[in-house]
């Protein structure tokens, strides 16, 4: 597909919903793939992509994580060492990263004509669909509306699907596109605005 950059990062595939817009992630680990992401891949408020062969599906932020150990809650025998990965391949393979996403709207178009469209995307994403990690240059046309100028529609979205930590979601992505400079002029000015204006709204529901 070349609507997106090349050379993408494979952070893993949707193994389970919660909800239209929450989509859960399993990360591939060394058992999956040669080369898993590294963890600031897919780290808190991490832009990604839900892509397979056919077509692109919609485009979230990694709003949570968990770890998903099975073995931590037996109550049985428990071995004298280590499991062997030669002998024990699942019992290896159980112990899994889990991603939470909120899907925030989709990319359209084609190249450098590509453009984001916020929101809540119509579809549903399939299981096993992949899941990639977008680049700067990814971002950037996602904040682009199909005029070319910068836009921030998913705000009100995302602060209210996006979990317990959805404030500190939503600054931590404004303080990170005003730091890019991908954005210059009114569009800076507004992203910086908005990230004030939330910041403070911070600080005062956590005084009250």
């Amino acid at each position: 597909m070349d609507l997106f950059s090349q050379g993408r990062c494979c952070i893993g595939k949707v193994v389970k919903s919660n909800s239209h817009c929450d989509y859960v992630v399993q990360v591939d680990d060394a058992q999956d793939v040669v080369t898993p992401p590294c963890p600031e891949d897919c780290g808190f408020g991490q832009f990604v992509s839900f892509d397979n062969d056919s077509r692109h599906w919609a485009v979230g932020l990694v709003y949570n994580s968990q770890l998903f150990n099975p073995l931590f809650s037996n109550l049985g025998p428990r071995l004298s060492s280590e499991p062997d990965p030669l002998f024990t391949p699942d019992l290896v393979q159980e112990t899994r990263t889990l991603l939470g996403v909120v899907l925030v709207g989709t990319l359209e178009g084609k190249g450098e004509a590509a453009y984001g469209v916020h929101g809540i995307p119509r579809v549903v994403v399939p299981a096993n669909t992949s899941v990639y990690k977008l680049s700067p240059a990814d971002v950037y046309r996602f904040h682009l509306n199909q005029e070319g100028r910068s836009q921030f529609s998913y705000y009100s979205h995302l602060l209210r699907s996006g979990g317990l930590f959805a404030a500190q979601l939503a600054q931590q992505v404004l303080a990170e596109l005003v730091e890019s400079e991908l954005f210059s002029g009114v569009d800076q000015k507004a992203l910086m605005v908005l990230g004030k204006e939330l910041s403070w709204k911070n600080t005062l529901g956590a005084i009250r």
